[in-house]
């Protein structure tokens, strides 16, 4: 019924073309943009991308981010290993500020764990690859602060 309220009628008559999927993907653009929803162009856009693509699509135009694609990651872990994967993942919220996702977290851990296992006789290229990785996820601050510290150390 949602997507029936916010669609202009015109698209509502292609809504089987489409395919459900984009249908709920594109009522939430026009809930957003109310009279101002430019119908044709979404319509469009929904007939020749991908769902995944139109999901990205929708997902950048509603938060104005580029939003990266996503995988679910399951793993079997036993009842004492996981008070210690809880503490380090809220370590690092807490390290890295609480806004951010566990996966986030989680790949913070992962990365800080391979730059140090690398630090001896590692590969150079993992390394590198690691402390690159980290650097594009610091706010624009803490590159700075960084960049003079490298500058300075160099």
């Amino acid at each position: 019924m949602s997507i029936h309220e916010h669609l202009p009628k015109p698209i509502r008559r292609e809504l089987k073309e489409v395919g459900w999927t984009k249908a709920v993907e594109l009522a939430k653009v026009a809930r957003r943009d109310r009279e101002h929803f430019k119908s044709a162009i979404w319509l469009h856009k929904a007939r020749s991308l991908s769902t995944e693509q139109f999901r990205s699509e929708v997902e950048r135009e509603l938060s104005g981010q580029e939003s990266e694609p996503s995988e679910i990651i399951y793993f079997k872990v036993y009842k004492t290993q996981q008070p210690v994967i809880e503490q380090a993942i809220d370590t690092a919220a807490l390290m890295l500020g609480s806004d951010k996702s566990r996966g986030y977290c989680l790949e913070m851990i992962c990365a800080d764990f391979l730059a140090g296992a690398h630090l001896e006789g590692g590969n150079p290229k993992v390394l590198l690859f690691s402390m690159l990785r980290l650097f594009r996820l610091l706010p624009e601050t803490e590159k700075q602060e960084f960049l003079r510290a490298v500058a300075q150390a160099a």
